[in-house]
């Protein structure tokens, strides 16, 4: 096969119908079955978060444009569960199902295609990340931290984020020679994201380049900046910047993906 083919094939669109959502479904059967435990940490962690940052951390730190600490960083507690929720579910969930308990191999044993198999459990990743966000944005209303009506738009917003951290993190996937290769992505990129991507201080506190660099580079940026626009109802232009840079990259992944995962499974 030629680079040229090689790269091809990569992008090749997927063959998909109805039945990808017959993954998705056993997936969320799966899920429902231990959903006590699946609930906890999203509902534990932003308490954790907002306690031990917002309250007790940004009693020391002034208001960031007049925002005080705790409401800044509630925002990027959401666009947080989002990745975590997606990349985690489509690393280590995925390739344990691939491999240790031979899920796939059960599920292409059936008509469902391998492309099927993948998008469905990208599908999946995303609702885990639709199923976080929801209830870290209630913790937050909790707490009384929204501030705008038009954080009932953060769910579809996480639906479409999970879907492009699914995609990302089915990349690794199809790379992965075992499962502590997922060590590299989680240190090397989720961390980064996790530290750099405007969650617990505003990317004006970078120089230009490295602001440049971080809303070209770590797609959690912009779904930091989508959720907190939405919370605050700063329905500014460069939200729409994050929404056209989210959209334009999540297709992109997903196709690639679905079409590496082909390459793994079939060799």
């Amino acid at each position: 096969m030629t680079q040229k083919e090689s790269i091809t094939s990569n992008f090749k669109l997927p063959k998909l119908t109805y039945r990808v959502w017959r993954v998705w479904r056993r997936d969320f059967d799966v899920f429902m079955k231990t959903y006590k435990v699946n609930f906890f940490p999203p509902l534990i962690e932003p308490l954790l978060y907002l306690v031990g940052l917002g309250y007790g951390l940004g009693t020391f730190v002034q208001n960031i444009d007049g925002i005080p600490y705790v409401e800044f960083i509630a925002p990027a507690l959401v666009a947080i569960s989002i990745m975590n929720g997606s990349f985690f579910e489509c690393t280590y969930g995925s390739f344990v199902r691939m491999y240790f308990q031979k899920t796939f191999d059960a599920i292409i044993a059936t008509p469902i295609s391998i492309e099927e198999v993948i998008a469905g459990e990208l599908l999946w990743g995303a609702t885990r990340s639709l199923i976080s966000s929801t209830i870290v944005l209630a913790v937050i209303a909790a707490f009384g931290l929204i501030k705008s009506p038009w954080f009932i738009l953060i769910p579809p917003i996480a639906f479409l984020g999970g879907l492009m951290f699914s995609s990302i993190a089915m990349c690794f996937t199809s790379m992965a020679p075992n499962i502590e290769f997922f060590n590299y992505p989680a240190f090397l990129l989720v961390t980064p994201m996790f530290m750099l991507s405007g969650t617990f201080f505003p990317l004006s506190r970078f120089p230009p380049t490295m602001q440049v660099l971080t809303q070209a580079v770590l797609p959690l940026t912009h779904i930091v900046n989508l959720s907190r626009g939405l919370m605050f109802g700063n329905m500014e232009a460069f939200l729409l910047v994050s929404l056209a840079w989210t959209a334009a990259v999540t297709p992109f992944f997903f196709i690639l993906s679905i079409n590496r995962m082909k390459k793994k499974l079939i060799k």
